[in-house]
């Protein structure tokens, strides 16, 4: 292939004018009968009836909200995100009381935010939290011997669940 021919090439490659050009059907006998190619048409929606009209698009909004309400489905980067957000559920007789109200206690790491949560909770246990409440406990003082410093810093999550939800762990702890 010469140097002008592949600059031919490239130009052909660039144009799409010469993409739209109809190229010459090619007519092949098989068996002594002449078969055409199957021409590949386009939807005019100007020859469609009144009446078909609206059952297409009718057809096509039901089709986009049938996306829109599809659910989601997790993906395990997600949970590996989850896992880093949550650290452990809490298990105590204030978060059980709590529970009976669709509200579950969670440790997180002190740089998740109330978005994060709400996506790992959702990505971990396929449910919807309505309302995140976050607490920051400090470290509490402590002394061993002549040695004295604090317990580490921490943050708490409230998630509120919507109604009729529930996160299976939790139940009969």
């Amino acid at each position: 292939m010469g140097i002008l021919d592949r600059f031919k090439k490239q130009d052909d490659v660039k144009s799409p004018e010469k993409k739209l050009e109809k190229k010459p059907e090619k007519q092949g006998k098989i068996d002594g009968t002449k078969k055409k190619k199957a021409e590949v048409r386009s939807f005019d929606p100007s020859l469609v009836p009144a009446v078909g009209k609206e059952a297409v698009q009718k057809k096509e909004s039901v089709a986009k909200d049938a996306v829109k309400n599809a659910p989601k489905k997790v993906k395990k980067e997600d949970t590996k995100d989850a896992y880093k957000v949550l650290v452990r559920p809490i298990v105590t007789e204030k978060a059980n009381s709590l529970g009976a109200n669709g509200q579950y206690v969670f440790e997180v790491y002190p740089s998740a935010n109330k978005v994060e949560i709400k996506k790992a909770i959702m990505s971990l246990y396929g449910v919807t939290a309505v309302k995140v409440r976050i607490i920051n406990h400090r470290g509490k003082n402590v002394q061993y011997g002549s040695h004295s410093g604090t317990t580490k810093y921490w943050k708490k999550a409230i998630v509120s669940l919507k109604a009729g939800e529930k996160i299976e762990i939790f139940e009969g702890v």
